[in-house]
């Protein structure tokens, strides 16, 4: 008799829509949130109740940021129950704003682009790490999952996207010459032991595609 509510995973009315917490870490935004609001018929459109936000910090994935929009989803909904079973809770109207409604999200929307900057990169490791399908690209003749980086403050060696090591540490260099620290990474064996193939590649170079 009150009404149908819905909880969404952003704060409306941005990233209306699928995977809005993977669509904001690719997009790399700074905060997110959880948002209680009535359903209509458009979705993720009706009148606000109350939202929280959450940080999204430089190296949070998917999991990470799930987890938080998880807890602020429960403290939106214990603060507004009361209200909402007396029949008083407010009804903020939204503004339906261009270019905020997003679709879903495949496994092969997952694929690296390598001219991309190398914070295009990082947002697109960290908004599909696992659990989720993950990241993949062509190193050398083989497919790997890049499942998790970080951004550092070094250039790319010339020559293009590349794999590179210093003896100790595997880098990935990007589109524009900015630098990924290659953190967990596996092939269609599994896990990859990266240290040891940062001393096998020292002073070498593979190619990404």
């Amino acid at each position: 008799p009150r009404g149908a509510l819905n909880m969404h995973g952003s704060l409306l009315p941005r990233y209306r829509g699928r995977a809005p917490v993977n669509w904001a870490i690719l997009r790399g935004e700074r905060e997110t949130g959880a948002t209680l609001h009535y359903m209509v018929a458009r979705a993720d459109a009706g009148d606000i109740v109350d939202s929280q936000a959450v940080p999204i910090l430089e190296d949070d994935d998917a999991r990470c940021v799930f987890a938080k929009v998880t807890v602020a989803a429960e403290q939106v909904l214990s603060r507004s129950l009361p209200a909402l079973l007396a029949g008083s809770a407010p009804r903020r109207p939204q503004p339906l704003l261009a270019d905020e409604y997003f679709g879903r999200r495949r496994p092969e929307d997952g694929r690296i682009d390598w001219q991309k900057s190398a914070r295009e990169v990082h947002n697109l490791v960290r908004a599909v790490a696992p659990p989720f399908p993950g990241a993949f690209a062509s190193v050398g003749d083989e497919r790997w999952e890049i499942r998790r980086t970080r951004q550092v403050a070094r250039r790319a060696p010339p020559g293009g996207p590349q794999l590179f090591s210093d003896g100790e540490r595997c880098y990935l260099g990007c589109g524009d010459g900015g630098v990924l620290w290659l953190l967990a990474a596996a092939d269609s064996k599994g896990e990859l032991d990266l240290a040891q193939l940062a001393r096998r590649l020292a002073g070498q170079a593979l190619a990404l595609s």
